[in-house]
């Protein structure tokens, strides 16, 4: 039992490490060795868990079908939203999450399932729409497929400009522009009003811990209106 423990916090020691290298210097420029330096572990334990660098990255990858929990929300629509608000918080502070995201976006030699993170979203956000159409929320004749893949397309180049102005800490604002942007042109009339685009209770539940133990919230603009707010 203690052998096999320790073979589980080596394996996430590999991982936390490599997903530092990767978030920081991209795929092709990470070495093994690199990481095996930042883990303080040996090439033969590095061996014992992953053949290989691409093994590694495969298993970040993995983190970006675990962020994606759908929270329940009566109203379908607003579970997308959620969603979408909440992947962006965990971006600001999951270094997991951060490097699976670099290996989705950047071109490198790291081909066998950079689709995947965008497949899953798709699916994730298709799946609540489609949940919506059925229940009355959405305007007639909306293409489920179509606007998910929008939606998608629209956060991943909205993370990335974030991470350029402000290492992602203006995501959030930026993300529920976005929806502000696009909800008028995609929710039923009677579900607009009920909406909600800003950080759904558990995001502010988390920046409220964090405040608590001592860590003072970063101040930003919102790129939308101009205000100053907190993440």
């Amino acid at each position: 039992m203690a052998q096999q423990e320790r073979g589980i916090r080596s394996r996430q020691s590999i991982l936390e490490a490599a997903a530092h290298v990767f978030d920081q210097r991209g795929y092709d420029a990470a070495s093994t060795t690199e990481i095996l330096a930042r883990a303080d572990l040996t090439r033969g334990a590095l061996y014992h868990h992953f053949p290989s660098k691409e093994a590694i990255a495969s298993a970040l990858i993995e983190a970006h079908g675990e962020a994606l929990a759908v929270p329940y929300r009566e109203v379908r629509l607003q579970a997308a939203i959620d969603l979408t608000l909440g992947f962006a918080h965990q971006l600001q502070y999951d270094t997991l999450l951060r490097a699976s995201v670099r290996l989705a976006v950047e071109q490198s030699s790291f081909t066998p399932s950079a689709r995947t993170p965008y497949e899953q979203s798709v699916a994730a956000v298709s799946d609540l729409l489609r949940q919506a159409g059925e229940q009355g929320e959405l305007l007639p004749g909306t293409d489920f497929q179509e606007v998910a893949e929008t939606i998608v397309g629209s956060f991943t180049g909205l993370q990335v400009m974030s991470q350029v102005y402000s290492d992602r800490r203006d995501l959030l604002a930026r993300t529920s522009a976005l929806w502000r942007l696009v909800l008028p042109g995609l929710a039923a009339p009677g579900i607009l009003l009920r909406l909600r685009t800003t950080a759904p209770p558990e995001v502010d539940d988390a920046r409220e811990a964090t405040s608590v133990a001592g860590e003072d919230p970063v101040q930003h603009p919102d790129p939308v209106h101009g205000k100053t707010v907190r993440s």
